[in-house]
């Protein structure tokens, strides 16, 4: 992966050889970023889905600003619901979203609690759902679109230290100019301590066994070779540690009615770590030439999960302790282009290859038992269940943007995808979308599209639950199908309007169908989640957006309605009990991450020209989160169990804070803020411990107090 880095500056650098060789007439510098930018964005336009955009502006006016998690960013935009280790659902869907940094696929990688993206190197984000152009494929839950800071404006940086409660300390720089050339480049690094690195398991106001360090580094670098082309060169680290937080008050494994045969621990006391890392690179070509605009991209991910267990803790509690050592590592091509056939036709096409080797290394301790009596009956022993495969996808686009009318515009094409992975599938989608401008504030919205989405590679469990027979960690079922990829029919029609230049609102509804629904969930103590196929789904809702700014005054809220079902486990059966298979073999049941209503809500002020010094400069805001809960299993281990059949309780946190600038000089500037995170100390559960794939139950953050200061140069 080194040796890819390597390669990647070497390009640049002989590009920037080959440049400085070559005369010819050109642009200033800040005219041609602009236009490449524009240029850009011409090729993967999101015409006929719904576009949520937050700007840099919008991300420091929120809880905790730019030192937020990237998650939290999302969570502000609609039909976001928030789940346990940082998962996200957007649309009643799990997981399924596609991660794009300046128009370059971000290949899968494996997700835990860490987050390898940087809230501090993003410029502008859109949460990009709905009926998807063809462009789109593989991951269509949404469309994270990031475009980064680049330097081209910046010419300085920022130094800062943020932290408070439970004992929070984050240090973060940012950097970025121009350079003799035509060189912009952009550089950010972080590093995070604190006492809460994932959700508490426990309503207290502090974590048992909880503490994170977590460190991550961007760059950007791009180089203009005349006034239509460019290469951007972007590379990414993060490795995060963790420990997995405790419950006091557990009860042990039980084997037939006896404890095993262990040291005795409390469940507070028990180890459990996990330690992440991510690394990525992309190099991408640029070309914008008359009716031309195409980019050229390659790219490389590798992504790592390291569970380390307590032997004895695990053991005691759980009935084994499985040390996982799962890894991924993903290069790939990604080709897009756009050409103005004439005035009314705007084709675009383009393909993507990637190429996976996937790893799931485990060693299981277990204890043998009797199969007659079910009691133990030697001593502890290991069970290894490694496997690795060699995955390929493979997606070709072509459509046309088709402005049919002056006021009607239809999006149409088709894309085809194929997936290589431990089933070979495939399939062609047609796509299509229509906007129709009814006046200049009002434009209606309406699309279908045909999706294909393969399951994650690296999550698959792919191995044969007999080896567990006759031990502590036995399942009730040793069927193992293979997941599938989802093939759905999705639906979507919408209407935007401006009161106002100040107010904006809009209202969008989608309906889907699908066969082989995916879904994931954490199966066991290993916080690592699994994927499985429900054998059809169906999801609906309705969003409704506001968006107001005037002067120093800013809001936005946002809520949404989603209804998520599925019917039928046709894949990883083991996981399941025998009986709840045979219930949702002929039921449908809501989906675990089913949450009803979802609401995000803030405002902010500025104060600028009050006639008082101290008061000039100064921002404040506040912002709300409100969730009606998501799914747990109404009477869990009873007979009528009802899997997902009822909801945790819902939760409204408000968070406050307020930032002052001191003005040094017309360069420099310091920026002094402090956040209160849950202003009412609402003690709200996320997870209760059950539910489909829920394994423990989790807390949303108590209050806290959080404070920093900035240096802007």
């Amino acid at each position: 992966m080194w040796v890819w880095f390597l390669v990647s500056f070497l390009c640049f650098f002989s590009i920037n050889s080959y440049a400085d060789n070559t005369s010819s007439t050109q642009l200033s510098e800040v005219d041609v970023i602009g236009q490449l930018d524009q240029a850009r964005n011409s090729i993967q336009p999101s015409l006929g889905a719904t576009d949520y955009y937050i700007n840099s502006d919008q991300i420091d006016d929120q809880s905790e600003g730019n030192n937020a998690s990237f998650n939290q960013v999302l969570l502000r935009a609609p039909g976001v619901a928030s789940d346990n280790d940082g998962q996200l659902h957007v649309r009643g869907e799990h997981a399924n979203l596609q991660y794009r940094i300046n128009d370059v696929l971000l290949p899968e990688g494996l997700t835990g609690f860490g987050e390898e993206l940087d809230t501090r190197f993003v410029d502008n984000v859109s949460l990009i759902d709905g009926s998807l152009p063809a462009q789109c494929g593989f991951h269509t839950a949404g469309i994270v679109d990031i475009h980064t800071k680049s330097g081209a404006f910046t010419n300085g940086g920022d130094i800062s230290m943020y932290g408070g409660s439970h004992s929070e300390v984050t240090p973060s720089f940012t950097y970025g100019g121009s350079a003799t050339g035509g060189i912009n480049y952009f550089t950010s690094g972080s590093y995070l301590e604190d006492n809460l690195g994932i959700e508490n398991n426990t309503n207290s106001a502090s974590a048992i066994h909880d503490q994170t360090q977590q460190g991550k580094m961007f760059a950007y670098v791009s180089k203009i070779i005349d006034d239509t082309s460019r290469i951007n060169v972007m590379l990414s680290a993060s490795h995060s540690d963790f420990q997995i937080p405790n419950s006091p008050g557990g009860t042990p494994f039980a084997a037939n009615g006896s404890t095993l045969p262990l040291p005795s621990i409390s469940s507070q006391d028990v180890n459990d770590r996990q330690i992440e890392q991510n690394f990525y690179g992309v190099v991408a070509y640029q070309k914008s030439e008359d009716k031309l605009n195409y980019q050229l991209s390659a790219f490389t991910r590798f992504s790592e999960v390291n569970y380390l267990p307590d032997p004895i803790g695990d053991l005691e509690y759980n009935g084994v302790a499985s040390t996982i050592n799962d890894s991924i590592f993903t290069n790939g091509l990604e080709f897009d282009s756009s050409y103005a056939l004439n005035d009314t036709h705007t084709l675009r096409a383009g393909s993507m290859f990637t190429i996976s080797d996937a790893i799931n290394e485990s060693n299981s301790l277990v204890f043998p038992v009797d199969p007659s009596t079910g009691a133990v009956n030697g001593p502890e022993e290991s069970i290894n269940g490694n496997n690795q495969k060699q995955g390929e996808s493979y997606g070709l686009y072509l459509q046309d943007e088709w402005k049919a009318t002056e006021k009607l515009t239809i999006n149409y094409g088709a894309r085809f995808d194929q997936s290589y992975q431990y089933l070979n599938e495939s399939q062609l989608s047609p796509r299509i979308n229509a906007v129709y401008e009814v006046d200049p504030a009002t434009k209606v919205h309406v699309g279908y599209a045909r999706y294909f989405t393969p399951p994650p590679l690296e999550e698959q469990q792919n191995f044969n639950p007999s080896i567990f027979d006759n031990t502590t960690n036995a399942t009730q079922v040793d069927q193992n199908s293979p997941d599938k990829a989802e093939r759905a029919n999705y639906y979507d029609a919408g209407v935007t309007h401006n009161f106002s230049p100040e107010f904006e609102a809009g209202l969008d509804g989608y309906f889907k169908t699908a066969v082989d629904q995916l879904d994931d969930g954490q199966f066991n103590a290993a916080p690592i989640v699994t994927p499985f196929n429900y054998k059809y789904g169906q999801v609906s809702g309705v969003e409704l957006t506001m968006n107001y700014k005037k002067g120093g005054f800013s809001s936005y809220a946002n809520a949404a309605w989603s209804h998520a079902l599925g019917e039928q486990w046709i894949s990883d059966q083991f996981q399941f009990s025998q009986t709840d298979l045979n219930y949702v073999a002929n039921h449908w049941i809501y989906l675990d991450h089913d949450q009803a209503l979802t609401v995000s809500s803030g405002v902010a002020y500025e104060f600028q020209n009050t006639g008082y010094s101290a008061l000039n400069n100064t921002k404040v805001y506040a912002d709300l989160l409100f969730g009606s809960g998501l799914r747990q299993s109404s009477d869990p281990g009873q007979p009528d169990n009802i899997p997902n059949g009822k909801r945790v309780g819902s939760y409204n946190p408000i968070n406050l804070g307020i930032e002052h600038t001191f003005k040094i000089n017309n360069k420099s500037d310091i920026k002094v803020r402090f956040d209160i995170v849950n202003v009412a100390d609402e003690v709200y559960e996320l997870r209760s411990g059950s539910g489909v794939g829920v394994f423990a139950p989790s807390y949303g953050p108590r209050r806290g107090f959080y404070g920093g200061v900035t240096y802007d140069f």
